[in-house]
């Protein structure tokens, strides 16, 4: 065992450790803000000194105990949103402020200035309904909609801003310091952390000094809040209390905790608020570490107060109160104003990009584990599949596939012939994933690290000299992708003439990238190493992983010269990195646990714009019982990323190796996915270009029935279909709740139907996956299964028609290459709508800008919920020839079987049921 093998069995021992990590008692910042928000005096804002320009209202904020001006910004944004920005007026050197998250310059709404109340000022977007209100002192400002306050910002007066100073030992003269009564003692100082801080063995030397921000925000009317990823914990948040904070920073934790509000992965500080009649988001650009508070009061119906001899009666609303502190930069806060979820989700992706359209195969079965031994390992694995007649078209290589954890590289005795390897693969249509990970090996013979180093491409310790950290490759340099230079020669190491043994089948998998430093504090980077720009990693900790997912994605598509779409899975992420791919839940555990919360985990992804997400089948960590293993395929099958994965000290778990009866539980579960490929790929264009989630938590879809708002073990895959998954061990009944008073739902498998509105007691078996049409809906599916996407694409089409309540059901269809970018440049596309009326099925298309050859034919329709048989039924071509089409009626179910027909999907038709 080498040094570096005793190292990552140490880190992996340690991780699971919590006192590794920092609580909110250990983070300065957070201690500071809490103690002077105490005492501080409030913040008047100087009404006088208001400006109106082109895109943005100014005005001076201040302080009596600071005396020194804060200046604040107000912009209107196109689509109902507001942005609010806060930074010293003059600060002794620039703050940070978040680069390359904003999809570009948002278009600015001039804001018109009402006169307001004296001491207030309001302003309004062009049409009037929606106001910001300012008031003077104290310090606030009022979000208006149609007369209504729906948020109030500093209401609470957290306003926090730790100006920039000059380091003590630079102060020349008592005249110069600014009054820090509060932090005169050492001990003090070391306390509140203000020039270094100390965890552990680790002491952070702060340069300049503490600047810290925070702000409240009180939501009017709201009980239930969502989002702020990524946290092991509910989907809808949960209140905090002293020292008990949501903590956004990323963070290698292997095993994580759940049930927990410690920091993980990834951080979208995104949140938002849902009740009855509107939604709302607060969107907190900042990369810094940051901590969230919440504290909800529900509804109370009636307060007594006592007025008199008599006690009156008075309504009291709910309120959420969510406080916002981060370690620095500055405060750069957008405010979606909805009003509702898919607005919300537009709003949102208007300022950070939409879902990427991922290339087609990425949406089938990938197979990972940590590691496949050699190509022969590979060779025979693969072959297991077709044996076993399982679908998959991924085939994962973790990090013992290099020359010694050198990415770029391959280890010549283990996979001497790359190529001939990926070809097999290629044969059937299948892809291959490598990892790529952001430290590099200290090896001045290993062409990638001299490179670097000659240009100087690493992130730089606190004396300027190359930072320097262990990971898996043992004593390591890592990647500044902060640099745009950095990242465009990093996006050239993807070039085929440059990366040997790669092929246009391999894939790239970012892992480590929090960054994972093994002997740093808190398993990361040092805040006060240094970036590009000469800033420190304190102020862009939290979007390092982003960069490099950037950097990768951009590299796949130059290789092809622009043509290809890439495929990259990234661990660590940020606001915005749904534009460069997908994302997962890290290094979960095999238990039941681990199952049940990867649910809202993924919920909680799917309403921050990321909708390519997934769990790692089985867990990560451990050895997981047949039972739970075949229940987390049913539910894999059903979540938007779909990977099986084991760590290497875990025993083989390919699909085939349960038992027979486990095996073809397994197999099910995977062709189930494959089956319903045309409507996961049309749900993604849907998240692509209209914003809407794959994945969606009941309360997107039924967002007037206050029983969806706090659920999390069911969810709506797109509007059609309602996934329950098992996550109980033993289960023989789960109970399900459909929603909707006007819906109807039909079991998938049984074709048993109930109206909406009540919770339905489903008997379970281990080959059930709970799973449900909602009535009114057409799901487009696959008639036969290849053994990967690549082997279905002339395979035929089936359409599944629920009908609603009133006899009718739409539904959509979206088809391209599923690989290139011609659907964007060439509008090279399908997409089609169905629509059921007056038992008329019609074929139609829905955006006349795309055309797409497509052979594939409808050939078969089921139709849920038709009360009486059919005397006959004719399909209608485009020329007008009319064909009666063979049918199968069932009285019990109420279900119609069309088939031995063959329609053409691009085509317009219809079929008559009479």
């Amino acid at each position: 065992m080498d040094a570096a093998e005793k190292e990552e069995i140490s880190v992996e021992d340690e991780a699971v450790d919590k006192n590794i990590f920092k609580d909110c008692s250990k983070i300065a910042f957070y201690r500071r803000q809490k103690q002077r928000l105490s005492k501080q005096s409030t913040y008047r804002a100087l009404l006088d000194s208001v400006t109106a320009g082109k895109e943005s209202t100014r005005f001076q904020i201040i302080n009596e105990a600071a005396k020194v001006p804060l200046l604040a910004e107000v912009y209107g944004i196109e689509g109902n949103i507001f942005r609010l920005k806060i930074n010293e007026e003059t600060p002794l050197k620039p703050r940070y402020e978040v680069p390359d998250v904003l999809t570009s310059k948002p278009s600015p709404v001039r804001l018109i200035s009402c006169s307001g109340d004296t001491g207030s000022l309001v302003l309004a977007n062009g049409k009037g309904d929606l106001k910001c209100r300012i008031t003077a002192n104290p310090f606030k400002i009022d979000l208006v909609s149609e007369e209504e306050v729906v948020m109030s910002i500093n209401s609470l007066g957290q306003l926090y801003f730790e100006q920039l100073q000059i380091p003590p030992k630079q102060r020349a003269t008592e005249e110069n310091e600014e009054d820090t009564s509060d932090d005169t003692t050492q001990e003090n100082q070391e306390e509140l952390g203000l020039w270094e801080e100390k965890f552990r063995n680790f002491v952070d030397v702060k340069d300049n000094g503490p600047a810290s921000i925070g702000l409240d925000f009180s939501l009017h009317g709201f009980e239930h809040v969502y989002g702020i990823p990524q946290h092991a914990e509910s989907h809808q948040l949960k209140n905090t209390s002293d020292g008990d904070a949501y903590r956004l920073y990323n963070l290698d934790v292997y095993g994580y905790k759940i049930h927990d509000k410690m920091g993980i992965y990834g951080s979208v500080p995104y949140l938002l608020a849902h009740k009855l009649g509107r939604t709302l988001g607060i969107f907190w650009l900042n990369a810094s570490e940051t901590l969230v508070e919440i504290n909800t009061e529900p509804t109370v119906k009636y307060a007594l107060t006592q007025m008199g001899p008599v006690a009156a009666k008075q309504k009291v609303r709910s309120q959420t109160d969510v406080h916002w502190m981060s370690e620095s930069g500055i405060i750069d806060v957008f405010l979606l104003t909805g009003p509702t979820p898919s607005d919300i989700f537009k709003q949102y992706s208007y300022l950070t990009g939409t879902q990427a359209m991922p290339p087609l195969f990425s949406l089938g079965y990938h197979q990972c584990r940590w590691n496949y031994e050699d190509e022969h390992d590979v060779k025979a694995v693969d072959a297991g599949f077709d044996e076993h007649d399982i679908p998959y078209d991924v085939m994962w290589l973790d990090i013992e596939h290099t020359e010694g954890k050198r990415y770029f590289t391959w280890d010549k005795k283990r996979f001497p012939n790359p190529k001939r390897m990926q070809e097999l693969l290629r044969s059937k249509k299948r892809k291959l994933v490598v990892i790529s990970d952001p430290h590099i090996k200290i090896d001045p013979d290993y062409s990638v690290y001299a490179k670097a180093k000659e240009q100087g491409f690493f992130v730089r310790n606190h004396e300027g000299g190359d930072f320097e950290g262990v990971c898996w490759p043992g004593l390591s340099s890592y990647l500044d992708f902060t640099s745009p230079k950095v990242r465009e020669w990093y996006s050239s190491l993807f070039a085929f003439s440059v990366y040997q043994g790669s092929t246009d089948i391999l894939y790239i998998w970012n892992d480590m990238n929090e960054p994972s430093v093994f002997r740093g504090p808190e398993l990361t980077m040092q805040k006060n190493a240094i970036h590009h720009g000469n800033w420190e990693h304190r102020e862009l900790h939290n979007i390092y992983g982003f960069y490099q997912q950037m950097a990768t994605a951009e590299g796949l598509i130059q290789r092809s010269k622009g043509k290809e779409r890439p495929f990259v899975l990234t661990r660590s992420f940020f606001a915005g990195s749904q534009k460069y791919g997908a994302v997962w839940t890290g290094d979960n555990t095999a238990e039941w646990s681990y199952l049940k919360i990867s649910i809202p985990m993924l919920l909680t992804l799917s309403v921050t714009g990321i909708s390519f997400c997934g769990a790692d089948v089985g867990g990560f960590i451990g050895n997981p019982e047949a039972e739970l293993l075949v229940r987390w395929y049913q539910a894999g099958a059903y979540q938007p990323f779909f990977r099986g994965h084991a760590t290497k000290n875990t025993k083989r778990r390919e699909p085939w190796l349960f038992g027979e009866e486990h095996t073809r539980l397994i197999q099910e579960a995977i062709r189930e996915r494959y089956t319903l490929l045309p409507y996961w790929y049309s749900l993604f264009y849907s998240a692509h270009v209209a914003s809407q989630p794959v994945m969606r938590p009941l309360w997107v879809e039924f967002p007037d029935e206050l029983e969806t708002f706090g659920m999390e073990d069911e969810y709506m895959l797109g509007s059609a279909l309602l996934i329950h998954p098992v996550t109980e061990p033993k289960a023989t009944v789960v109970d399900v709740f459909l929603p909707g008073s006007n819906e109807v739902w039909y079991d998938s498998k049984t074709f048993a139907y109930w109206e909406g509105a009540c919770t339905v007691k489903i008997p379970v078996a281990l080959d059930t996956i709970p799973v449900f049409q909602r009535g009114g809906s057409v799901v487009p599916i696959k008639t036969t299964i290849g053994r990967s996407t690549g082997c279905m694409t002339d395979s035929p089409y089936g359409l599944w028609v629920a009908l609603s309540t009133k006899g009718s059901a739409v539904g959509e269809l979206y088809l391209d290459d599923g690989h290139s970018f011609q659907y964007l440049h060439q509008k090279q596309f399908l997409h089609r709508k169905f629509s059921f009326a007056s038992g008329v099925l019609i074929n139609s298309c829905a955006d006349k800008r795309g055309h797409y050859p497509s052979k594939c034919v409808v050939e078969q329709i089921l139709v849920l919920g038709l009360k009486k048989q059919p005397s006959s039924v004719t399909s209608h071509s485009p020329d007008g020839k009319a064909q009666p089409v063979a049918f199968t009626y069932c009285a019990k179910t109420s279900t119609l079987n069309l088939e031995k027909f063959s329609l053409n999907i691009g085509a317009d038709w219809k079929v008559q049921i009479q």
